[in-house]
């Protein structure tokens, strides 16, 4: 089975965040086959040019119908059609999903992780008791390894 790594976060995000989720997405390559976002832009569009241009494949699940809605770097959009209700989708695609910064979005999405006991990485986001805080992209790239790998 292919293993699948979700990252979320803002549509909008700082230059230094934008930074750290394009460095994740390249280090997500070692130890994840696929990574799914919601297909739009700022940390999405980030993390999926990190990823695609490391030669991993990247899936955007994109609030709406037109599929000219996702960032440049996402090789299969699924248009759901759904609005914000694709949380849920982003999410439980996932063997493990990580958290880089956000608003209530991120914040919906994290809380889906818990409510269905997916493994949700914290790094840099809302600090909710039941993820798990790391500080650095290194420390989340070996853990996202650990726990897809146990994932068999």
């Amino acid at each position: 089975m292919k293993r699948i790594v979700s990252v979320i976060g803002g549509r909008n995000c700082t230059a230094e965040v934008e930074k750290i989720a394009k460095e994740l997405g390249q280090k997500l390559t070692k130890v994840a086959d696929i990574l799914v976002s919601g297909g739009l832009s700022g940390v999405m569009e980030a993390v999926c040019s990190g990823f695609k241009t490391a030669g991993g494949l990247t899936i955007g699940i994109i609030p709406s119908y037109n599929k000219k809605d996702a960032n440049k770097f996402v090789d299969i959009v699924i248009p759901s059609g759904l609005g914000l209700a694709r949380n849920v989708l982003v999410v439980t695609t996932a063997d493990v999903v990580v958290a880089l910064s956000g608003r209530a979005g991120t914040l919906s999405e994290i809380a889906y992780c818990i409510q269905f006991g997916i493994p949700v990485i914290n790094l840099g986001s809302w600090d909710i008791p039941g993820t798990i805080k790391l500080n650095s992209v290194d420390e989340v790239t070996a853990k996202v390894g650990e726990l897809l790998n146990g994932k068999d």
